[in-house]
């Protein structure tokens, strides 16, 4: 049995969620960036939760510091709209959370490496927001850190490691829990808890911030000269496997994850044009579940390699990502600027050699 995220044991046959409890407004600001709109407050009881099984290997998730839900004394709504807020929804991706909702409509996809040397996504919305999102699982301290780069983005989660969840409400970020915006999300019934809970983003953001939200430092444009032909590239985890097969006629980079096609909710294979392994350092953290399974860091600050495949070649490239509040460059060995096709790109943090 997996644990619910956001969850702990307490006794038999009961979870009780563990989230963030709400702190005084937080007024974070990146430097050089204009100043983020107070967070709205938001109230919500504890919720008590049935577990339910995973579909493989996946360990307990998320070690969890106390046993019992986070207090919550404020009232009102929680909708995070500051100006060029990007919208950034944690994803569960083993089996049993399969196919997802809403993945389709993201902006940008990032890939990492969680507990169990399992996956998870964060999917990153911008340009336009989808009616549902899910499932949603929890945060881990990576996220953080990858997050900086945009202008107090509104980070929806199920829960996190105790722990962690003090250094989540020092971040300039709106987080959006079930408890900060319960209104917000909903149990669905197709799959079994904790691979249930799902979000309405619009209940979060009034409307998609646009482009110009987006900070990452990625640019669109005509495709580097070079490059190798490639048919399809495979990432693998200790747990989990990626497949990137190039389809001519769809333009993109049909999706295979665990051997099995990536589908969205209503069957459409996912196809991103431009997918990038970005090779970084994936160290132990300080965090664990309650398993005693060490979750992995994935470094995004720094330098590195990277493969860029798009229209049926890859590229290798160099990436550059100065500090936290940066977003990341990716260049030729010569230096040139590399430019992604338009449309949605994948970006899989891989181990470095």
């Amino acid at each position: 049995m997996a644990t619910v995220d956001g969850a702990t044991r307490r006794r038999p046959g009961r979870w009780f969620w563990v989230s963030r409890g709400r702190g005084p407004a937080r007024r974070g600001v990146h430097p050089g960036r204009g100043t983020a709109t107070a967070s709205a407050l938001a109230a919500a009881l504890a919720l008590t939760l049935a577990a339910g099984c995973t579909n493989g290997p996946a360990p307990a998730d998320d070690g969890r510091g106390t046993d019992r839900p986070a207090s919550r004394t404020d009232t009102g709504t929680s909708t995070a709209a500051a100006v060029g807020q990007v919208l950034a929804v944690k994803i569960d991706n083993v089996r049993a959370a399969r196919p997802q909702t809403g993945l389709d409509a993201a902006d940008i996809v990032y890939v990492e490496q969680v507990e169990g040397g399992l996956s998870r996504l964060m999917a990153v919305y911008a340009t336009r927001l989808p009616k549902t999102v899910g499932p949603v699982r929890s945060a881990r301290e990576s996220d953080l850190e990858l997050l900086r780069q945009f202008d107090r983005p509104a980070l929806a989660f199920s829960g996190a490691q105790g722990k962690l969840l003090p250094l989540i409400d020092k971040e300039p970020l709106e987080a959006v829990t079930p408890q900060d915006a319960e209104d917000a999300y909903y149990r669905g019934t197709q799959k079994a808890s904790p691979h249930n809970l799902y979000l309405r983003p619009h209940r979060v953001l009034p409307s998609a911030p646009g482009e110009a939200a987006l900070t990452t430092g990625f640019r669109h444009g005509p495709a580097p000269d070079g490059g190798t032909p490639t048919r399809s590239r495979t990432v693998r985890y200790p747990s989990a496997r990626f497949t990137f097969t190039w389809s001519q006629e769809r333009r993109g980079w049909e999706i295979t994850t665990d051997g099995a096609p990536t589908v969205t909710a209503d069957g459409r294979r996912l196809a991103p044009p431009t997918v990038v392994v970005q090779y970084v350092d994936v160290r132990r953290s300080g965090y664990h579940d309650v398993l005693g399974n060490h979750t992995p860091y994935t470094q995004t600050v720094g330098s590195g390699t990277a493969e860029v495949l798009r229209d049926g070649r890859s590229h290798d490239v160099r990436w550059l990502r100065p500090t936290a509040t940066d977003g990341t460059r990716f260049t030729t060995r010569a230096g040139t600027p590399v430019a992604f096709a338009e449309g949605q790109v994948w970006v899989v943090f891989a181990q470095r050699p």
